[in-house]
């Protein structure tokens, strides 16, 4: 098993999370934040089906609103993007984006183990390319690319798009936190929020 902590510390992605307060806005009121990450929060909408997910960072609003963004089984289904309601501390604008509900992983399932594999998959190819400095990831991703894992073909071809995406957006992966790989009700793996801006 990986050392997250580690990874993520060579990485310079140490655990952060957004200190913002979730913004007023008509959508977001009176309504439960249920998740939060260095970048985003999350607020329930109260229909058990869809989130108000509230960015900050470009490349997240990149993976979910671009024409030519990833999309089929292993990226999260969006439903609205409602514009610009506030700016972070960070300087950048918070986007409102209305998308489908996903879910911790939860252990023993095959989507928990899927993501386990990728991310020492990942993290082995990190290392082996180390020496490239932040450019390791995005050239550890392409290996996986290029040296077809044992995961389904579905999930390769989604291992591709985002490849492909991060080379286009010259954006960052990250996909050595289980926070950023979900899934759905049935079972699925979702690349929920795998991307970020050095």
């Amino acid at each position: 098993m990986i050392d997250l902590a580690e990874a993520r510390a060579r990485l310079g992605r140490e655990q952060l999370i957004l200190p913002d307060p979730v913004p007023e806005h008509p959508l977001l009121a009176g309504k439960q934040e249920i998740g939060r990450g260095e970048y985003s929060i999350v607020v329930d909408k109260g229909d058990g089906e869809r989130v108000y997910k509230i960015i900050s960072s470009p490349a997240d609003y990149f993976l979910y609103t671009a024409e030519d963004r990833p999309r089929g089984k292993h990226f999260p289904l969006i439903h609205a993007d409602h514009g610009i309601i506030g700016r972070a501390s960070s300087g950048y604008p918070f986007h409102l984006i209305e998308m489908e509900r996903l879910y911790p992983l939860q252990e023993h399932t095959a989507a928990a183990d899927l993501a386990t594999r990728l991310m020492e998959f990942y993290w082995s190819a990190c290392q082996q390319w180390n020496r490239l400095g932040m450019d390791m990831g995005r050239i550890a991703l392409y290996h996986m690319t290029t040296h077809p894992l044992d995961v389904g073909d579905s999930l390769q071809q989604a291992l591709k798009a985002l490849s492909d995406f991060v080379e286009e957006y010259q954006v960052l992966p990250d996909i050595l936190n289980a926070n950023n790989l979900m899934m759905r009700k049935d079972g699925t793996l979702v690349f929920s929020d795998p991307v970020f801006i050095a």
